[in-house]
């Protein structure tokens, strides 16, 4: 049976062979959630990039530019870290560089796996359906906070280790501790992470929407997915098995 596994931290990825898996990257709060609105709302792509430097060098190419350092906008850029700034319908068509703190780095750690698509609340139907008719292992990428484990991540890890059961074995203990973790918690999933060290930071910038929304499933049918280094809309038909 295929397996399923969790990575809490990006700096774990080196135990793990990832050419022959499908990587989930996953930061709820707040960059795979503002990839996966951008996409769903029009964005053409998102190019990920890990410094700001790099950042910097495709906005002065003529490209709009997301930047987030620690939670907030980095000075000189167009965009910030918030899933509201990337549903602009100005951004329609558009093709976005970014880079944040935790998100964009666990996507570049990732690049040698056979597939990388993002996570999030908001998407998360969609993506259980896609992922139940892939003939590969599963790596679900927790993109934490500075290497560090984070609450909100692992709790979307267990949500897809939950919701994939049928088509998937836990193939470590980290999964299955994700899944206990998530049924915990599934019923109120704010009051669960109410005092976690990224929801008490981001309060203090006072962004409290920023975390309800990102919380919330199924606001879109979309799959962003890495090709040629681009996240682009995933055609899923064309992807079914």
């Amino acid at each position: 049976m295929k397996k399923i596994d969790v990575c809490f931290s990006p700096e774990l990825l080196h135990l793990y062979d990832l050419q022959h898996r499908v990587v989930v990257v996953v930061d709820i709060l707040r960059a795979t959630s503002c990839i996966t609105a951008g996409i769903a709302c029009g964005i053409k792509s998102i190019i990920p990039v890990a410094s700001l430097d790099e950042c910097k060098k495709l906005q002065q190419q003529g490209l709009l530019a997301g930047a987030e350092r620690d939670g907030k906008k980095a000075e000189g850029f167009d965009l910030g870290n918030s899933p509201f700034d990337y549903m602009d319908d100005r951004l329609r068509g558009k093709t976005i560089a970014m880079t944040t703190t935790n998100g964009t780095q666990a996507i570049e750690g990732a690049k040698n796996a056979y597939q990388i698509v993002i996570g999030s609340f908001l998407n998360l139907s969609t993506l259980v359906n896609f992922l139940s008719t892939q003939e590969r292992d599963l790596l679900v990428l927790c993109a934490g906070w500075k290497g560090k484990f984070n609450l909100e991540d692992t709790l979307f890890a267990g949500a897809l280790v939950e919701n994939l059961l049928e088509h998937f074995e836990s193939e470590d203990d980290a999964a299955l501790a994700a899944g206990k973790l998530y049924l915990l918690a599934k019923s109120d999933l704010l009051s669960f992470i109410s005092n976690s060290s990224h929801v008490n930071r981001l309060k203090r910038l006072n962004i409290e929407k920023d975390i309800e929304f990102c919380l919330k499933p199924d606001q879109f049918e979309v799959i962003p997915i890495l090709q040629n280094g681009q996240l682009i809309k995933l055609d899923i038909v064309n992807h079914l098995g």
